[in-house]
């Protein structure tokens, strides 16, 4: 089911003074639809469609929403109406189709409302009319107050804008005002007869009007002859009585807000005192603490100087070490210089005295060996010497028995025989 959103009228879901402003614009137009084709920009939910379908010879309502069309289709089912799904700025017709094209409260929904006029223009026949209406910026921007703007508006037109759009595509273009209107009517109980109206004399005020409706075309200039829409639902005074007994309500609701309101502001006001004397303990204790925090600032600004200090004490104390171990790597690195000189000196010397006590060993291996073939040569003389001494103890004994013997005793004393020593 349809829902009465803002943006479209719905039959029997809004207020009658809405719903007789939106049916009162199809009165107005259903005047010059007699035998004509029609068309419908902007449906909404297909009752002013249906209106206009009683005296045209065929109407084309077109809407861009499928929910509202299913709702016109279901309601409004007639043999010269058909509803069609199309947007306001691309009509899916050929150009000049319809002898009446009405848009009502269309154009200020859209962002590119001059394409929308253009089109109008394009499906409107040269001999045809465009009827227009739109809301008065003016007007509602003084009603809404300090509401938030109509948010399904994408523009709203004051009077001399939007007479001078339309004349900038119809030469022609006649304006009218839409107003409520207050009057009194006289009307019989047991039958209806024609209705007369009179209307004060007197031209109306464009910053005034609620509505503007413009009936506009290329060629034909078309007097607007002035038209009271007198509803059925019309009874002013008895709709002012049910108004001012629904503010009477609203006042009362609002009388008993007020008494809630001022129980809730004194109870506010008490839990204002209370948080009053909440905050100034609040306060004093936060000065003791504010106190505190200076002494704490304080000590910290003490300490922080203790801390340089000794960070600079310390940074001395690391710059003396560094120098003590600069200095003992310069000394290690001169004892290490030393002890490899020292190292590389005694193996020369070591080398040295390695390669002459190896000469020497050879030597002394030599002269050992010497040793021992003199030894050998000592003990061989020895056992020669021996033997020769044996040899000669031999041959002294032999000695001693020759001189002993006669024979060489008698051939000395003749002189005869060898000599044997001076024994």
């Amino acid at each position: 089911m349809a829902e009465f959103t803002g943006e479209r009228v719905i039959p029997g879901q809004v207020a009658p003074d809405l719903w007789n402003e939106h049916t009162a614009r199809y009165v107005f137009a259903a005047r010059f639809a007699k035998g004509r084709h029609v068309l419908d920009a902007g449906c909404g939910s297909g009752y002013g469609s249906a209106r206009l379908a009683a005296k045209a010879a065929t109407v084309v309502a077109v809407d861009i929403s499928s929910e509202a069309l299913t709702y016109a289709r279901h309601h409004y089912a007639m043999g010269n109406l058909r509803f069609l799904q199309a947007s306001c700025t691309r009509l899916p017709v050929a150009a000049g189709a319809f002898d009446l094209v009405v848009a009502f409260e269309v154009i200020e929904h859209l962002p590119d409302w001059r394409d929308f006029l253009a089109e109008m223009r394009r499906v409107t026949a040269p001999e045809g009319l465009f009827i227009v209406s739109t809301p008065n910026k003016a007007y509602y921007a003084a009603s809404r107050g300090t509401a938030q703007p109509n948010p399904f508006h994408a523009h709203e037109f004051e009077y001399g804008e939007f007479r001078q759009e339309l004349l900038c595509l119809f030469p022609q273009v006649r304006m009218a005002l839409q107003n409520h209107a207050g009057g009194i009517v006289f009307q019989p109980v047991e039958t209806f007869t024609g209705a007369e109206a009179w209307v004060e004399s007197g031209a109306g005020k464009p910053t005034e009007a609620h509505f503007f409706v413009a009936v506009c075309s290329r060629t034909t200039h078309v007097e607007i002859p002035t038209l009271v829409y007198v509803p059925r639902a019309a009874n002013i005074l008895r709709e002012r009585e049910q108004h001012i007994q629904r503010l009477q309500g609203e006042l009362q609701e609002k009388d008993h807000w007020l008494q809630q309101t001022l129980q809730d502001r004194q109870k506010l006001v008490e839990m204002f005192r209370q948080q009053n004397q909440e905050l100034e303990e609040r306060n004093r204790w936060a000065n003791a603490l504010d106190g505190q925090l200076t002494q704490a600032r304080q000590r910290v600004a003490d300490l922080q100087k203790e801390l340089a200090a000794q960070q600079e004490a310390g940074r001395r104390m690391a710059e003396g070490y560094e120098a003590k171990v600069r200095e003992l790597e310069w000394e290690h690195q001169r004892q290490v210089q030393w002890a490899q000189e020292t190292e590389r000196r005694l193996t020369s010397e070591l080398e040295a005295r390695t390669n002459e006590l190896a000469a020497r060993c050879q030597e002394v291996a030599e002269a050992v060996r010497l040793l021992d073939a003199a030894e050998a040569t000592v003990e061989e003389r020895t056992r020669w010497a021996q033997r020769l001494e044996g040899e000669l103890k031999q041959a002294e004994a032999l000695l001693s028995m020759v001189r002993a013997s006669r024979w060489v005793k008698l051939g000395r004393a003749i002189g005869l025989g060898p000599v044997l020593g001076n024994g």
